[in-house]
């Protein structure tokens, strides 16, 4: 493919990724946010959701949803989106409160902090509140603000991919950082998911402060299996 027909694909497909917003901007909505998060099924670590609002003249090509692009264009694309957004925000919960409370409700908790940090910096930027939210997949009780779920929204949707990206972004950053602390479970490659090398490290060493309880009872055998 040349770069040309490249790159009219991309444009193409931010066209397409861009109806829900279009929809509501054309029926007056302004400062339309997308929520996405990551981490939900991960053994370890915090689940962290972003917020993004995009201007309505946004032009970068190449979002998707994070899953779909490589941990270099990730980088590329957040360091973009963070500079040209409105705002953004980005919320995180840990392992201890997904214990306490299960990953949904901890889902819900981290989407809610990074809508109000977005807000918050909207509000300090003089760009007024945000006007829709638009949601991967969840609906959010108590935010005071129109949303819409979208299934598989980090697909359909530029500014949840966008969200997408900068919360994976930030998550792998985190648990890289993790890695340094407990090198045994390779946190580095698998960022906190069940890979062989995660389990043969959890079977060694047990669980580290980390790791959520609930999710690795199953999964951990041997002389440090959970009672």
């Amino acid at each position: 493919m040349r770069k040309d027909e490249r790159e009219a694909m991309h444009r193409e497909r931010l066209h397409a990724m861009l109806t829900f917003e279009r929809a509501l901007w054309e029926g007056g909505a302004t400062n339309i946010a997308g929520v996405d998060e990551v981490g939900r099924g991960s053994l370890a670590g915090p689940v962290v959701a972003a917020c993004v609002v995009l201007p309505e003249d946004f032009s970068v090509t190449g979002i998707n949803d994070s899953k779909k692009l490589s941990a270099k264009r990730r980088e590329a694309l957040c360091g973009t989106i963070c500079e040209t957004a409105l705002a953004y925000g980005v919320g995180a919960v840990d392992n201890q409160a997904i214990d306490r409370i299960n990953i949904l409700e901890a889902t819900k908790l981290a989407m809610k902090a990074a809508i109000n940090e977005a807000a918050a910096m909207l509000e300090g930027r003089g760009a007024g509140p945000i006007g829709h939210v638009l949601v991967d997949a969840l609906t959010l009780d108590g935010i005071g603000l129109p949303q819409t779920a979208i299934i598989k929204g980090d697909e359909k949707s530029v500014t949840v991919a966008a969200a997408s990206i900068v919360a994976k972004v930030w998550r792998d950053r985190l648990m890289d950082e993790y890695h340094k602390e407990y090198p045994q479970y390779a946190f580095d490659a698998n960022k906190g998911y069940g890979t062989r090398l995660h389990f043969e490290g959890i079977s060694a060493a047990g669980l580290s402060p980390i790791h959520r309880k609930t999710f690795c009872a199953k999964a951990t055998k041997g002389p440090n299996a959970l009672p």
